[in-house]
């Protein structure tokens, strides 16, 4: 079975079921989008990774695997999600330690947020993609700018009947906030160890940038 490479698209959250994020995965030779609904927790995990300015002051649980395997030299080559029943994905970590491979098997969250800190692929199989694989709908609005992409309509994968959409910081003030605000409340966002606020701060400053 031939291997189709996946590249992080974004993260969003649902505004109708509480706690329900959808990582959102894009083949790279091509324009079908895989969604995954994971945990809050993961969700920061992986927002935190692909975040580069936000350093938490203690190690998150994958951060501490990674520094656990560098301290043994153990590199995660590529992760596979390999399987996909009743809409749950299984996924496994493909490891290196002295030139012999070893293969774990991993929730498919988990088996992300490691790969982003080890910075290895992610690949699926072309048939799990044929079968999960959609094309997106993003919402448009007149005289948006590309970064409005990031405006994912996640309620779509989450549930059916109408879709909402999610936008980044929209009912929490941010927009109303100068950018030396945003910064001061991000330092203290991860200061207190809050990633999901320290994300959607992030998210703000990086659409006025």
């Amino acid at each position: 079975m031939s291997l189709v490479r996946l590249k992080i698209k974004g993260i969003s959250y649902s505004q109708t079921q509480n706690g329900a994020y959808a990582l959102i995965l894009n083949e790279v030779d091509g324009d079908r989008k895989l969604p995954i609904v994971i945990g809050a927790f993961e969700a920061q995990s992986i927002a935190i990774a692909l975040e580069k300015e936000i350093r938490p002051p203690r190690p998150l649980t994958h951060d501490l695997f990674k520094n656990f395997a560098d301290r043994y030299d153990i590199v995660v080559k590529q992760v596979i999600i390999h399987k996909l029943v009743d809409g749950v994905f299984y996924s496994s970590i493909i490891c290196e330690r002295e030139k012999v491979e070893e293969i774990i098997d991993a929730r498919t969250s988990d088996a992300i947020a490691l790969a982003l800190r080890f910075d290895a692929p992610i690949f699926t199989y072309k048939t799990i993609l044929d079968k999960a694989g959609i094309f997106l709908k993003f919402s448009s609005k007149e005289n948006e700018d590309e970064d409005s992409d990031d405006s994912i309509v996640v309620d779509e994968i989450l549930q059916e009947g109408e879709t909402v959409e999610i936008e980044s910081g929209a009912g929490d003030g941010y927009r109303e906030m100068t950018l030396d605000e945003l910064h001061k409340e991000l330092d203290k966002a991860v200061a207190n160890e809050d990633y999901e606020k320290a994300a959607k701060l992030r998210d703000e400053i990086s659409k006025r940038n």
